[in-house]
């Protein structure tokens, strides 16, 4: 949250609305402008509200909290006050999907860009390092429209210099195109060892950038969607993009079942299939198929 403190002292336009979370990092903000600076406590919905209070006197809201209690929630609040509105504002999560695992199932959010993802207008960022979430939000922040930005625990080895759009060529081979979302990327890359695949890393999750996708994909028809969301989340927008051709497409994902068991995230990772061995293995046998 320190790009968020830094574009509030630079700017007198944003304000921060705070739900109990990350409110150590976000004490300079208080500190330098209370009146725009509020935390409400474990009250979601209200906080939503507070938001758009601001965004429709010229303010620019950044709302954070946990993925559950930012993208599920308040819901409704999001999806009437600033998508039906047209009000714009930057929605901030932490512990996506399970990186809270430890604390069950009220800390899960494998369906949270999915939910939000249905109100029009809205974006869905999905950084894979914190240089890229840096970037993205001061993209974001002022744009105009409701923009979610989800982050995690987990990250890329190395940070990617973003094409615009969203969508952006890692690599170009012949067999396969992958589509892999934010922190999904490096161990998808040591997945794809010895196999001929364009790889293009989606940090924009909606809208897809269906262009550089029906480019990209021209020489494959087969095509694999790996994100750290519910399975096929994104599928969909895959499609779409490539309706013009056939194309047999693969998607790797959170299984869409509940998770009763308790650990962390990299443990509900490998219980879930979504290790670098296990997402080597689904792609192997999609190919072979």
């Amino acid at each position: 949250m320190a790009t968020a403190v830094d574009l509030f002292e630079r700017d007198d336009r944003v304000a921060i609305v705070m739900a109990d979370i990350s409110l150590d990092y976000l004490r300079p903000a208080v500190e330098h402008d209370p009146s725009r600076a509020i935390n409400v406590g474990i009250m979601e919905q209200s906080a939503v509200g507070i938001a758009a209070g601001f965004a429709l006197e010229g303010y620019h809201p950044i709302v954070h909290t946990l993925a559950p209690f930012l993208a599920e929630r308040p819901l409704e609040q999001i999806k009437l006050d600033f998508g039906y509105q047209g009000l714009g504002g930057l929605f901030v999560s932490v512990g996506a999907a399970y990186d809270y695992g430890e604390s069950g199932a009220t800390h899960h959010a494998p369906g949270g860009v999915q939910v939000l993802g249905s109100i029009p207008r809205m974006e869905v960022l999905v950084p894979g390092t914190p240089q890229e979430t840096r970037g993205l939000v001061e993209r974001a922040y002022a744009n105009g429209h409701p923009t979610y930005l989800r982050t995690s625990v987990f990250e890329n080895d190395e940070a990617v210099e973003l094409a615009p759009g969203g969508l952006t060529p890692i690599r170009r081979g012949s067999d396969v195109t992958v589509v892999v979302a934010g922190p999904f990327l490096s161990r998808t890359l040591a997945a794809l060892h010895g196999i001929d695949a364009t790889v293009l890393y989606a940090t924009t999750l909606v809208p897809l950038d269906r262009a550089t996708l029906a480019r990209e994909a021209a020489q494959a028809a087969e095509v694999v969607l790996v994100e750290p969301l519910y399975e096929g989340t994104t599928a969909a927008q895959i499609t779409d993009a490539l309706v013009h051709r056939p194309t047999r497409l693969l998607s790797i994902g959170v299984p869409r079942r509940f998770i009763h068991g308790y650990g962390k995230a990299d443990e509900h990772d490998r219980a879930l299939g979504l290790d670098i061995t296990s997402i080597r293995e689904r792609i192997l046998a999609f190919l072979d198929d």
